[in-house]
């Protein structure tokens, strides 16, 4: 399938750039209320730029595995597919609602316990360095790009 990628859109006991860290088990009463499909894939957060769909978000050992899909009929998907398969654009980023969190005031650090999981983005520049893009489906060229590289190597 065209359009997939798969990446870690959190990573738990990890900091963020705003001192949040994400602790293991903080998604799964969500993603036990709300599978894969109920979570909008958005470009940069923004709810009225949706890029395609979450095919699977599971929490493993080092946190928040996610697959989806581009909706490559959209353009903007397609520039992002492009942007993605060159290494231009690779940062996941959560939007959600905290639920419990625990404060620790030596380090600042605010420990998410809980949250409630409304999306996913891809985004520029992650809040958490690590939540990254880690592979992205070529798939197969485009009927025109075929037609284009046949001609070169017949007429060059």
């Amino acid at each position: 399938m065209d359009g997939v990628f798969e990446g870690y859109a959190s990573l738990f006991g990890v900091a963020d750039l705003g001192k949040d860290v994400v602790m293991p088990g903080a998604f799964t009463d969500s993603l036990r209320k709300r599978d894969a499909g109920a979570i909008r894939l958005l470009w940069q957060h923004d709810p009225a730029t949706p890029i395609g769909r979450w095919l699977s978000i599971e929490e493993d050992r080092r946190g928040l595995r996610v697959r989806g899909r581009l909706n490559l009929a959209v353009e903007r998907a397609r520039d992002i597919h492009a942007l993605m398969r060159e290494g231009a654009v690779d940062g996941l980023s959560i939007g959600f609602r905290v639920e419990r969190a625990r404060a620790e005031r030596p380090t600042g650090l605010r420990r998410l316990e809980k949250l409630d999981l409304w999306e996913i983005s891809v985004v520029t520049f992650p809040m958490l360095p690590g939540a990254r893009v880690e592979s992205v489906k070529q798939g197969l060229p485009s009927l025109s790009s075929s037609i284009r590289a046949a001609a070169v190597r017949l007429f060059s």
